[in-house]
């Protein structure tokens, strides 16, 4: 299965997402989405699962804190990582137990191993802040096994 992840939009879709994330089956939207128009327009690529992160109006769409499923018989946990300040992965795998764990907030990409989980930050795919590079990730599961890959966007 290949999951989409992407974060940070603050409202914008960029068009290279639509390439960036062809094929996948799922996208999963880690806050700070910016409106429902955000999510609709995610939808013509594969079914959206998103959060709620701090910039996020509460009720346009009425969005979770987390989403907590199972994926390939992985456990995945989705927040924005606002709730812990400045999420780091070693505050991420001390909070959530689970095989993968997705954030934003920090707009940082970033893939890491920590012991048997894998903490993921697809970085932010809105407008350019901090001199980052706009990205999303796409995360592969295969016979338990998780994997992710970084995309930068043009």
């Amino acid at each position: 299965m290949r999951i989409g992840l992407i974060s940070d939009t603050h409202g914008l879709v960029r068009p290279e997402v639509h390439s960036a994330l062809d094929g996948v089956d799922l996208i999963l939207h880690a806050g700070d989405v910016g409106g429902r128009d955000v999510l609709l327009e995610l939808e013509t690529i594969a079914p959206v699962q998103a959060v709620f992160g701090n910039t996020d109006p509460v009720d346009d769409p009425p969005l979770p804190q987390a989403i907590d499923t199972e994926i390939g018989g992985l456990t995945v946990h989705v927040s924005h990582g606002h709730e812990l300040g400045r999420p780091s992965p070693e505050q991420l795998v001390g909070k959530y137990d689970a095989d993968v764990i997705v954030y934003g907030h920090t707009h940082k990409q970033l893939i890491a191993k920590m012991g048997d989980q894998l903490v993921i930050n697809p970085g932010a795919a809105g407008a350019r802040r901090f001199h980052l590079a706009p990205s999303v990730a796409v995360l592969r599961i295969e016979d338990g096994i998780a994997d992710a890959q970084l995309i930068e966007l043009a």
